[in-house]
């Protein structure tokens, strides 16, 4: 048996790990100790490199799942000939733990109950772990009523209400099912040589606990806008993405998911970018919860350290760790054969200026939360204007961390605008007079280098990069930082040509070879066009979007143009991300429909500014 399809797989979190279990009842990953740590079950990309699995035997079994409300716990019903049973999936919390402080201690359990439905059912069992994604298989032992696995750095014990013989580093079972039975089945991870034992808490303690912390969570975060479900799970899985002890956010829970199958584009995106800090903060304060605020900006501080004259760190280790290096697992054959598979990501030794005006966008948005700012969160901003003082004329890797030239990218550009122009908004908040001038200056003159050098007559668009020909879909972020409106002509002309040339059936491709629908550029269209006055065609593509989730709600980064099959590391919270902001400003746009036919002051988001208009 193989790990399935990218899409056939739930979510699981705890705010150190997530693990993933697909629609057969398989726990296909699972990196215990952090998100970017070995693996104890890494079948998504080798069947060999373990699993755990509870599986309902026979030929004919009927799938439904769904996460129980407002919970990132996943239930699982089996229906077969002669009866139903349903799995369901947690990771541990902390007992207690609610609100903003769930996953900042969690246990590092894995729970599983199994309960009758129905008649009966046969279920079986298989225990298989490998350690170091698959390199190392554990010796097993079996004492006490608790399956003990160790072998290098990492220990796990299970806790089975299934009887389990072990074999060869795998422990195998089988029990019948029958209406009205609940089945336990606890799995504890812990380092071997700390001294202490692997976690064993009742299931049913776990899955109530992880329900209720969850909720806890959501009752926080209460959206009321349009598409509030889809932006309640989104915000959820975003969350879920979140490493507790630090704050970070890393962009997927995943590594080497290919963007197109069979294909070497296959990165390790365990990690924190900072290109993502804006867009998630400005989607936590659209989900109705900007408290993290002061939270996110100290880690971006701490991370980055002082910034004065040299390269600004891009990405880093979910607890500020800046050497990334890349390399490959030549053992693993890879998700549908597609290799290499990699760890580490080369991209954290990149120049991507974007990310300057990434960070000051995201701190103009949450101004209000910052104030009184902090003294190094000051440094942070006023080093970063300075950085996109000297830097913006440079060339960079890109927001999609091209790997063959830097190129002078066109969004890096107006984002190096993006931060000249926050910095000079906050004024002497971060700056005496002559820094202002000096940032207004430059803002000024990357905005004529812009306009003169990103437009393509012949295309009747702005391109990629200056004095190119190749269209790119990140130019779409004009309209969405404020540089221009999205009814200038040449931005109009922009977005449809990027439209006409990238997108089938709402997917739009980052450039022109791309393999496959980039999700989140897909949301920048619809967003494009809603600030453009197309209110209901923007309206329709959201709502197109918003339907090609796989069946919890769920995103990877790419979805394939031609098959509609989910590519790419899985879940993607840059996808989650998108469709929460988009949500957002067709809420907006709606809203201020209202209001002018009521006369009423109305209110948009235009790029992160919040601007009443008078009617």
């Amino acid at each position: 048996m193989d790990s399935g399809r990218i899409s056939e797989h739930g979510f699981l979190a705890d705010g150190r790990s997530a693990a993933l279990v697909d629609r057969h009842g398989s726990v296909n990953w699972w990196c215990p100790a952090r998100f970017d740590s070995p693996s104890v079950f890494g079948r998504l990309l080798d069947d060999r490199a373990g699993h755990w699995s509870i599986t309902p035997e026979g030929d004919d079994v009927r799938v439904s799942r769904s996460y129980l409300d407002d919970s990132l716990v996943l239930r699982t019903v089996f229906h077969t000939g002669t009866g139903s049973v349903a799995v369901t999936d947690a990771l541990a919390l902390e007992p207690e733990a609610r609100g903003h402080d769930i996953g900042l201690r969690s246990p590092r359990v894995l729970a599983r109950l199994v309960e009758g439905l129905s008649g009966e059912v046969p279920v079986r069992v298989e225990f298989a772990p490998r350690f170091e994604y698959g390199r190392v298989t554990a010796y097993l032992t079996h004492a006490a009523g608790v399956i003990d696995a160790r072998a290098g750095a990492c220990r796990l014990s299970l806790r089975s209400d299934v009887p389990l013989a072990c074999r060869h580093g795998d422990a195998v079972g089988r029990a019948t099912v029958r209406a009205g039975d609940t089945l336990r089945l606890t799995l504890g991870y812990a380092p071997t040589y700390d001294g202490g034992e692997p976690a064993l808490p009742d299931a049913d303690r776990v899955v109530a606990d992880a329900v209720t912390g969850w909720r806890s969570w959501a009752d926080l975060h209460d959206y009321q806008g349009l598409y509030r479900d889809q932006v309640r799970l989104s915000a959820m899985v975003v969350q879920g993405m979140t490493y507790q002890p630090s704050g970070a956010i890393v962009a997927a829970a995943t590594t080497s998911l290919p963007e197109q199958v069979g294909g070497d584009r296959n990165y390790d995106y365990r990690y924190v970018w900072v290109r993502d800090f804006s867009l998630t903060l400005q989607a936590l304060w659209r989900s109705a919860c900007p408290d993290e605020a002061d939270r996110q900006f100290s880690w971006v501080a701490r991370a980055m350290g002082r910034i004065d004259d040299g390269r600004v760190p891009i990405m880093y280790g979910v607890e500020g760790e800046r050497d990334l290096t890349e390399h490959s697992l030549d053992h693993l054959r890879g998700y549908a054969d597609s290799r290499p598979v990699l760890v580490g990501n080369d991209a954290w030794t990149q120049r991507q200026n974007d990310v300057l005006g990434e960070i000051l966008d995201a701190a103009w948005l949450m101004r209000h939360y910052l104030d009184p700012m902090s003294p190094d969160v000051r440094h942070l901003l006023r080093a970063l204007a300075d950085q996109a003082v000297r830097a913006w004329h440079l060339p960079d890797s890109g927001m999609w961390e091209s790997r063959d030239a830097e190129r002078h990218y066109l969004s890096s550009k107006v984002q190096c605008w993006t931060a000249l122009d926050r910095a000079v908004r906050f004024g002497p908040r971060l700056g005496d007079p002559a820094d202002v001038a000096r940032w207004t200056r430059a803002r000024d003159e990357v905005r004529a280098a812009v306009l003169r050098r990103g437009w393509n007559d012949r295309l009747g668009a702005y391109t990629g990069a200056f004095d190119s020909d190749r269209l790119d879909a990140s130019v779409l972020l004009m309209p969405l930082v404020g540089f221009l409106p999205a009814d200038d002509p040449r931005m109009r002309s922009t977005i449809d040509v990027v439209e006409r040339r990238l997108s089938r059936d709402g997917l739009l491709r980052r450039w022109d070879g791309d393999p496959a629908g980039f999700v989140i550029c897909s949301f920048w269209l619809a967003s494009c066009l809603a600030l453009a006055g197309e209110q209901e065609r923007a309206t329709r593509l959201f709502e197109q979007l918003a339907g090609r989730v796989n069946d919890l709600g769920l995103y990877a980064e790419q979805i394939d143009q031609a098959t509609g099959e989910q590519v790419g590391n899985f879940p993607q919270a840059f996808s989650h991300i998108g469709l929460i902001n988009a949500a957002g400003l067709l809420t907006d746009i709606a809203e201020r429909r209202r209001d002018l036919a009521t006369d009423r002051p109305h209110f948009v988001t235009t790029g992160t500014d919040v601007v009443a208009t008078s009617t």
